[in-house]
């Protein structure tokens, strides 16, 4: 996960980019909170401005929440797909590396599905965030049928199932479960990857 303190005592950002600032800082603090302790005075406070300040960029908190969570699904987007193709012509292997991938992205980044496909966000129908969300979904549909299951419903049962067992590795790692291992992100995206590996193979017999 992103260094807790690294938004504690910012510097004040330059006139201008302000805005950059505060999406970059918003992973920081959904890596800390979570979405329920996201706060926009929070942020402010970390970035050295005054309350209203982030105001004059997002009319309200979802407004730059979707912003982010478009982000992050654009990054998991392309961070999938890089893992797909270093995973090699295997279609099992590639959609299992989809795990490793979403752990090291939530382990980097701190906002996962939960960010990307929040229920609070739905009401925004933010249009970039509908496109980033539609643009991840597809992606890893394809790569399910390209595993062998080219029923949609199947296709998304198994996703169901892939997705669960990645944020799950995230979860037990964020709340210390893992530590005994002195794991890694890395060594956890791994064990991730294996499991769904285990997972995919296990559904084809």
């Amino acid at each position: 996960m992103p260094d807790a303190a690294s938004g504690a005592g910012s510097e004040r950002p330059a006139r201008g980019h302000l805005r950059s600032a505060l999406i970059a800082e918003s992973f920081v603090l959904l890596s800390e909170t979570g979405m329920a302790g996201f706060s926009v005075a929070e942020l402010a406070r970390r970035l050295g401005v005054s309350t209203a300040a982030p105001y004059r960029h997002f009319p309200h908190r979802d407004a730059l929440l979707a912003v982010v969570a478009a982000q992050a699904a654009d990054e998991l987007t392309r961070s999938i797909e890089a893992a797909a193709q270093a995973a090699g012509p295997d279609p099992i292997e590639r959609l299992a590396a989809t795990a490793g991938a979403y752990v090291r992205h939530v382990s980097d980044r701190g906002a996962g599905l939960d960010v990307i496909f929040a229920r609070e966000l739905r009401p925004l129908r933010d249009a970039d965030l509908a496109r980033a969300g539609r643009d991840l979904m597809a992606l890893v549909l394809d790569l399910a049928r390209q595993a062998g299951h080219p029923d949609p419903s199947q296709a998304l049962l198994l996703l169901e199932q892939l997705f669960g067992l990645a944020h799950g590795y995230v979860t037990l790692d964020t709340e210390d479960f893992l530590t005994r291992s002195r794991l890694s992100p890395e060594d956890v995206a791994t064990r991730a990857t294996r499991a769904a590996t285990a997972l995919l193979r296990g559904n084809m017999t």
